[in-house]
Protein backbone atom coordinates (compact mmCIF):
# COMPACT_ATOMS: atom_id res chain seq x y z
CA UNK A 1 0.00 0.00 0.00
CA UNK A 2 1.08 3.58 -0.62
CA UNK A 3 3.73 2.70 -3.24
CA UNK A 4 4.02 6.37 -4.20
CA UNK A 5 5.02 7.31 -0.65
CA UNK A 6 7.55 4.48 -0.61
CA UNK A 7 9.17 5.77 -3.76
CA UNK A 8 9.69 9.27 -2.41
CA UNK A 9 10.57 8.53 1.21
CA UNK A 10 14.11 8.28 2.56
CA UNK A 11 14.01 5.60 5.29
CA UNK A 12 17.43 6.41 6.72
CA UNK A 13 16.39 10.00 7.39
CA UNK A 14 12.61 10.01 7.70
CA UNK A 15 10.23 12.89 7.24
CA UNK A 16 10.96 14.27 10.72
CA UNK A 17 14.72 14.38 10.13
CA UNK A 18 14.28 15.96 6.70
CA UNK A 19 11.99 18.63 8.15
CA UNK A 20 14.48 19.22 10.94
CA UNK A 21 17.27 19.86 8.44
CA UNK A 22 15.10 22.48 6.71
CA UNK A 23 14.07 24.09 10.00
CA UNK A 24 17.66 24.15 11.27
CA UNK A 25 18.72 26.49 8.47
CA UNK A 26 17.12 29.44 10.19
CA UNK A 27 16.26 28.20 13.65
CA UNK A 28 18.93 27.83 16.34
CA UNK A 29 16.70 25.58 18.42
CA UNK A 30 16.06 23.27 15.49
CA UNK A 31 19.79 23.10 14.77
CA UNK A 32 20.40 22.24 18.41
CA UNK A 33 17.90 19.38 18.13
CA UNK A 34 19.59 18.22 14.94
CA UNK A 35 22.98 18.33 16.63
CA UNK A 36 21.76 16.43 19.69
CA UNK A 37 20.26 13.77 17.43
CA UNK A 38 23.68 13.06 15.90
CA UNK A 39 26.24 14.10 18.52
CA UNK A 40 26.69 10.62 19.98
CA UNK A 41 27.31 9.16 16.52
CA UNK A 42 29.89 11.85 15.68
CA UNK A 43 31.63 11.74 19.05
CA UNK A 44 31.89 7.94 19.10
CA UNK A 45 33.50 7.79 15.68
CA UNK A 46 35.84 10.68 16.48
CA UNK A 47 36.91 9.14 19.78
CA UNK A 48 37.58 5.77 18.14
CA UNK A 49 39.66 7.41 15.44
CA UNK A 50 41.58 9.88 17.60
CA UNK A 51 41.86 7.97 20.86
CA UNK A 52 41.40 10.89 23.25
CA UNK A 53 38.20 12.27 24.71
CA UNK A 54 39.27 15.92 24.46
CA UNK A 55 40.38 15.52 20.83
CA UNK A 56 37.11 13.78 19.98
CA UNK A 57 35.19 16.66 21.56
CA UNK A 58 37.16 19.19 19.50
CA UNK A 59 36.54 17.15 16.36
CA UNK A 60 32.81 16.93 17.05
CA UNK A 61 32.65 20.70 17.50
CA UNK A 62 34.34 21.20 14.14
CA UNK A 63 32.02 18.71 12.43
CA UNK A 64 28.90 20.52 13.62
CA UNK A 65 30.43 23.88 12.78
CA UNK A 66 30.89 22.67 9.21
CA UNK A 67 27.34 21.33 9.20
CA UNK A 68 26.05 24.73 10.31
CA UNK A 69 28.06 26.54 7.64
CA UNK A 70 26.94 24.27 4.80
CA UNK A 71 23.42 23.37 5.88
CA UNK A 72 21.86 25.63 3.28
CA UNK A 73 23.56 23.57 0.55
CA UNK A 74 22.46 20.23 1.93
CA UNK A 75 19.65 18.35 0.19
CA UNK A 76 17.20 17.44 2.98
CA UNK A 77 15.86 14.51 0.96
CA UNK A 78 19.21 12.78 1.28
CA UNK A 79 20.37 11.00 4.45
CA UNK A 80 22.47 13.17 6.72
CA UNK A 81 24.38 10.39 8.50
CA UNK A 82 26.69 9.41 5.58
CA UNK A 83 27.70 13.05 5.13
CA UNK A 84 28.41 13.35 8.86
CA UNK A 85 30.52 10.18 8.82
CA UNK A 86 32.52 11.48 5.87
CA UNK A 87 33.10 14.89 7.46
CA UNK A 88 33.97 13.33 10.83
CA UNK A 89 36.62 11.13 9.23
CA UNK A 90 38.12 14.08 7.33
CA UNK A 91 38.12 16.31 10.42
CA UNK A 92 39.79 13.60 12.50
CA UNK A 93 42.41 13.05 9.83
CA UNK A 94 43.21 16.77 9.74
CA UNK A 95 43.20 17.08 13.52
CA UNK A 96 45.45 14.06 13.91
CA UNK A 97 47.98 15.51 11.50
CA UNK A 98 47.97 18.93 13.14
CA UNK A 99 48.26 17.72 16.70
CA UNK A 100 50.17 14.51 16.14
CA UNK A 101 47.46 12.91 18.27
CA UNK A 102 48.55 10.23 20.68
CA UNK A 103 46.84 7.07 19.48
CA UNK A 104 47.06 4.94 22.58
CA UNK A 105 43.95 5.37 24.72
CA UNK A 106 44.33 5.35 28.46
CA UNK A 107 41.91 3.26 30.47
CA UNK A 108 40.73 6.35 32.34
CA UNK A 109 39.81 8.09 29.07
CA UNK A 110 38.13 4.97 27.77
CA UNK A 111 35.97 4.74 30.87
CA UNK A 112 35.10 8.42 30.72
CA UNK A 113 33.67 7.87 27.24
CA UNK A 114 32.11 4.47 27.93
CA UNK A 115 32.02 3.12 31.51
CA UNK A 116 32.33 -0.54 32.37
CA UNK A 117 28.70 -1.50 32.26
CA UNK A 118 26.88 -4.73 33.08
CA UNK A 119 29.49 -5.93 35.58
CA UNK A 120 29.03 -5.62 39.34
CA UNK A 121 32.49 -4.96 40.84
CA UNK A 122 31.32 -6.05 44.28
CA UNK A 123 30.13 -9.43 43.10
CA UNK A 124 32.86 -10.12 40.53
CA UNK A 125 35.94 -7.89 40.77
CA UNK A 126 37.89 -10.34 38.62
CA UNK A 127 35.43 -9.90 35.76
CA UNK A 128 35.78 -6.12 35.96
CA UNK A 129 39.56 -6.36 35.76
CA UNK A 130 39.37 -8.83 32.88
CA UNK A 131 36.90 -6.69 30.94
CA UNK A 132 38.99 -3.58 31.50
CA UNK A 133 42.10 -5.38 30.24
CA UNK A 134 40.30 -6.67 27.16
CA UNK A 135 39.02 -3.17 26.41
CA UNK A 136 42.45 -1.64 26.90
CA UNK A 137 44.00 -4.15 24.52
CA UNK A 138 41.27 -3.58 21.95
CA UNK A 139 41.85 0.19 22.03
CA UNK A 140 45.60 -0.29 21.70
CA UNK A 141 45.08 -2.68 18.79
CA UNK A 142 42.76 -0.19 17.09
CA UNK A 143 45.44 2.47 17.37
CA UNK A 144 47.96 0.31 15.47
CA UNK A 145 45.80 0.20 12.34
CA UNK A 146 46.31 2.38 9.31
CA UNK A 147 43.91 5.33 9.17
CA UNK A 148 41.74 3.88 6.40
CA UNK A 149 41.59 0.45 8.04
CA UNK A 150 40.63 1.97 11.39
CA UNK A 151 37.95 4.16 9.82
CA UNK A 152 36.46 1.22 7.89
CA UNK A 153 36.48 -1.04 10.95
CA UNK A 154 34.93 1.58 13.25
CA UNK A 155 32.12 2.33 10.81
CA UNK A 156 31.42 -1.34 10.13
CA UNK A 157 31.91 -3.03 13.52
CA UNK A 158 31.27 -0.20 15.98
CA UNK A 159 28.69 1.91 14.15
CA UNK A 160 27.08 -1.10 12.46
CA UNK A 161 27.00 0.32 8.93
CA UNK A 162 26.73 -2.03 5.98
CA UNK A 163 29.73 -2.48 3.69
CA UNK A 164 27.97 -0.37 1.05
CA UNK A 165 27.33 2.42 3.56
CA UNK A 166 30.95 2.34 4.73
CA UNK A 167 32.13 2.55 1.12
CA UNK A 168 29.92 5.60 0.49
CA UNK A 169 31.07 7.30 3.70
CA UNK A 170 34.73 6.74 2.82
CA UNK A 171 34.34 7.49 -0.89
CA UNK A 172 35.67 4.05 -1.70
CA UNK A 173 34.54 0.82 -3.35
CA UNK A 174 32.93 -2.11 -1.55
CA UNK A 175 35.74 -4.57 -2.46
CA UNK A 176 38.32 -2.12 -1.08
CA UNK A 177 36.34 -1.69 2.13
CA UNK A 178 35.94 -5.45 2.55
CA UNK A 179 39.70 -5.85 2.15
CA UNK A 180 40.42 -3.07 4.66
CA UNK A 181 38.02 -4.56 7.21
CA UNK A 182 39.45 -8.05 6.74
CA UNK A 183 43.02 -6.81 7.24
CA UNK A 184 41.97 -4.71 10.23
CA UNK A 185 40.24 -7.61 11.96
CA UNK A 186 43.23 -9.86 11.38
CA UNK A 187 45.63 -7.25 12.77
CA UNK A 188 43.37 -6.73 15.79
CA UNK A 189 43.35 -10.47 16.50
CA UNK A 190 47.12 -10.77 16.08
CA UNK A 191 47.70 -7.85 18.44
CA UNK A 192 45.32 -9.27 21.03
CA UNK A 193 46.95 -12.70 20.84
CA UNK A 194 50.37 -11.13 21.18
CA UNK A 195 49.38 -9.04 24.20
CA UNK A 196 47.78 -12.01 25.92
CA UNK A 197 50.74 -14.19 24.92
CA UNK A 198 48.54 -16.69 23.16
CA UNK A 199 50.00 -18.53 20.17
CA UNK A 200 48.46 -17.68 16.83
CA UNK A 201 46.72 -20.57 15.08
Amino acid sequence: MGSGADATSVPSVGAYAADLVVQARGDARAFDRLMRAHERQVFTVAWRLLGRVEDAQDAAQEVFLRLYRHLDRFDPTRPLAPWLYRVTINVCRDLGRRRNVRKAVSLEEAEQARPLESVDPASDPGAVASLAEERRIAEQALATLADKERAALVLRDVEGLTTAEVARALGSSEPTVRSQICRARLKMKKYRDWKLRRPLR
